[in-house]
């Protein structure tokens, strides 16, 4: 790694006010749950799939408990009763689950309690399936090998999942290995996870269990021909968060999309949610060995990446001290960052490469997430691929973990394969071109570069301090971050969240402390 100047203290003061920022939110996180929640804890309980109208059962039962008054004291006492009362049988469980009415609920409401034990043997049998899949992992990477880093990330976005899987075995052999299934854009706004394979979506295709097995057994069958690990990812954001996170955990899912603050600014998703669906979803992203990746890329879509690239810094703090909550070890938490400063600015590139030097020092243990410029491209195809370029010689000499990469025609339409052909070419290019360039050079002292990463590290600071002082949730009303205001109690979700009882209890969560906590 190039080592670049920037100051020692400046950067433990601003870990210290993140995790102050984060301590004042989380004690408003656990006083609470959501729906999504909920949900997710019944899917790691066994219960999942839908009904012949497509209701998935998660859905009707925690529905149901809202109706009947009972979802505060939490869904797993209502699932170990009904799965007691079906003679443990969770097909009779479900049928159960369509069939009992909210009267019934309400009748039998003190009953439901007697079966702790029931519900702990149910949450540890999901938790057991999750840690068996993350020792599959484990032994496949013995097997063939990580990557050498920067790892080549590449998206599919048909629509299609069976047009995925192609295009997913195409980008694989071309040298992928990362591969991504963009989410249709509406799943993020839908209060529920869809059933079965999908072959249609709006700039993606949706995020489903069945989907998840379909790209991971084809990723696992071509491992075996290519020799070599190769990942999935997918996204664990919007208002099913936590059961997204739950069900790429059973299906071993490499990565997962998943910001603490993604879904508040540019999905218009309510903060409390988002916030405590954040932290459910990391501690089963902790248990399973998942890497994270966050979006404060995106912030440099609406806001100017020159005069507040900081404004991603001081989110990754935020992001990295939320992670920690969650008993999350530095290897997994992937921040997010973009190449992504005016291509008109004299010397852009250098302080493109300021910033990612400082962040990539700042963060050494970090699976750094490096996106490549989408706000400045457009239908001119030869300065995309110019200026994606660019990017890639930052990504090798600052030595970025995963690396996703530019299209050249990606201002225009869905790249096809013939396009990533030509991105993945040059991508390889570069890489082994400058394979061992930040061996060869230092940065000057008090020159441009220097100087441009204490100024962001300052302000980076400076605005930690401000979010300190007003507190997270004003910070956001008031557009601090990615100049976008999202107000306290708007946006889309807060009907689904809900205070706990006094006698609320989720034998998935607690499980899942503990053993986070044991693999620390």
């Amino acid at each position: 790694m190039i080592k670049i100047n920037y100051d020692k203290n400046i950067a433990h003061l601003s870990h210290k006010t993140a995790k102050k920022i984060v301590n004042d939110v989380f004690d408003f996180i656990k006083q609470r749950s959501t729906v999504s929640i909920e949900r997710a804890t019944l899917r790691i309980m066994g219960i999942n799939g839908a009904n012949e109208e497509g209701i998935p059962y998660p859905n009707i039962l925690v529905d149901k408990a809202i109706q009947a008054g009972i979802i505060n004291d939490g869904i797993s006492y209502l699932a170990a009763f009904l799965y007691h009362k079906s003679n443990q049988d969770i097909h009779k469980t479900l049928e159960m689950i369509e069939k009992i009415t909210v009267q019934h609920i309400k009748e039998v409401k003190k009953e439901i309690y007697k079966y702790k034990e029931v519900a702990n043997k149910l949450a540890q049998e999901g938790i057991n399936l999750i840690l068996k899949q993350k020792e599959k992992r484990e032994e496949l990477i013995s097997k063939y090998g990580l990557p050498p880093t920067p790892w080549i990330y590449v998206i599919v976005a048909t629509g299609n999942i069976f047009e995925d899987r192609l295009q997913a075995l195409s980008a694989v052999r071309q040298g992928a290995d990362c591969i991504a299934v963009i989410r249709s854009s509406a799943q993020s706004l839908i209060d529920y996870v869809p059933e079965g394979l999908t072959t249609e979506g709006y700039g993606g295709t949706f995020a489903t269990q069945a989907n998840f097995r379909l790209i991971r057994e084809a990723l696992d069958n071509e491992m075996e021909k290519q020799k070599r690990y190769l990942m999935l990812v997918n996204y664990s954001s919007g208002l099913c968060m936590p059961e997204i996170a739950a069900l790429a955990a059973i299906e071993r899912l490499d990565m997962l999309l998943n910001d603490s603050m993604y879904g508040i600014l540019f999905r218009d998703i309510n903060p409390q949610r988002t916030f405590i669906d954040q932290y459910f979803s990391r501690l089963i992203i902790t248990l399973a060995g998942i890497i994270i990746n966050t979006g404060e890329d995106n912030y440099l879509t609406t806001a100017d990446a020159f005069e507040k690239g900081y404004t991603i810094i001081s989110s990754h703090y935020i992001n990295y001290e939320f992670a920690k909550k969650c008993n999350m070890p530095d290897n997994l938490i992937g921040l997010g960052h973009a190449y992504e400063i005016r291509p008109d600015i004299e010397n852009s590139f250098l302080y493109e490469l300021a910033q990612a030097l400082l962040i990539r020092n700042l963060f050494p243990n970090c699976p750094l997430k490096y996106m490549p410029p989408t706000r400045w491209v457009t239908g001119n195809i030869f300065h995309t691929h110019i200026i994606d370029n660019m990017f890639n010689l930052v990504s090798i000499l600052t030595d970025q973990h995963i690396h996703l990469i530019g299209v050249l025609t990606e201002a225009i339409h869905t790249p096809l394969l013939q396009d990533r052909y030509l991105s993945l070419k040059a991508v390889k290019y570069t890489f082994n071109a400058a394979k061992d360039f930040s061996k060869e050079i230092v940065i000057k002292d008090k020159g441009l570069i220097e100087e441009r990463a204490k100024y962001l590290q300052q302000k980076a600071f400076e605005l930690l301090k401000t979010v300190e002082e007003k507190g997270l949730f004003k910070a956001i009303e008031e557009g601090l971050f990615a100049d976008t205001k999202r107000p306290f109690n708007g946006g889309k979700g807060l009907e689904g969240v809900f205070l706990k009882s006094d006698k609320y209890f989720n034998s998935v969560e607690e499980i899942l402390i503990g053993n986070t906590m044991n693999s620390i």
